[in-house]
C-alpha cells in the first residue's frame, strides 16, 4: 500500500511517501511544500492546496496520515496552523483517499519508542527504518514518521479486525 504522511504547517508542510507491504517499508519520496510568507492567508492556503495536489497526482497514495495539531501559546499561530491543517486534510479527502490522524506523541513513540523524542532522534530513526531516504528537511522527516506510524498501526488494525463476511446472494431478511 502506498502511503503519504503529512506534517502540516502554513510556512512549511512536510510530505513523505512510502510503500508498506506487511511490515516491510520502502522509501519512495519526500519533500517540503513552502508557501509564500507574504500575501493574503487565502492566497497562501490556495498555494498549499495546489502544491499538495501536485504531490498527490505524482505519487497516487492509497491512504494519507496527518499529524494532529497541538496548541501553541500564541492563539494567532494556533489558528493559522489549524486552517493550514484543514487544507492538508482536504487535499487527499477530495480525492477519496482515506485520511488518518495521529498525535505527535504517538508518532514519536511508534518510530523512536519514546513519546517525547526530539527531532534529531526522529530523523535518525526515519533514516534507519527507510534506507536511502533523502530527507528534504526536518518537516519531511516528520512527515515520513507520520507515514511509518500509520503503516504500523494499519497493519496492527488489520490483524485485529475480524474478516468481513460477504453478503449471501439471494438471501432475504
Amino acid at each position: 500500500m502506498r502511503l503519504v504522511g503529512l506534517d502540516p504547517g502554513l510556512r512549511r508542510t512536510g510530505w513523505g511517501v512510502i510503500e508498506a507491504t506487511g511490515n516491510r517499508l520502502v522509501y519512495v519520496a519526500d519533500g517540503v511544500v513552502r508557501t509564500p510568507t507574504q500575501g493574503s492567508l487565502a492566497g497562501r492556503l490556495s498555494a498549499l492546496f495546489r502544491a499538495l495536489n501536485v504531490v498527490l497526482d505524482r505519487y497516487e497514495p492509497e491512504a494519507a496520515a496527518v499529524e494532529e495539531s497541538f496548541v501553541n501559546k500564541n492563539p494567532a499561530s494556533t489558528l493559522k496552523l489549524g486552517v493550514a491543517r484543514g487544507v492538508v486534510l482536504l487535499a487527499p479527502a477530495e480525492r477519496d483517499i482515506a485520511v488518518h490522524e495521529y498525535s505527535a506523541n504517538l508518532i514519536k513513540k511508534s518510530v523512536v519508542g519514546v513519546g517525547h523524542a526530539d527531532k534529531t532522534q526522529v530523523q535518525m530513526m526515519v533514516r534507519r527504518l527507510l534506507p536511502g531516504c533523502l530527507l528534504a528537511g526536518a518537516d519531511a522527516a516528520d512527515a515520513l514518521a507520520v507515514a511509518i506510524c500509520h503503516a504500523h498501526h494499519a497493519a496492527t488494525r488489520a490483524k485485529w479486525e475480524p474478516p468481513r463476511r460477504a453478503a449471501s446472494a439471494g438471501a432475504g431478511p
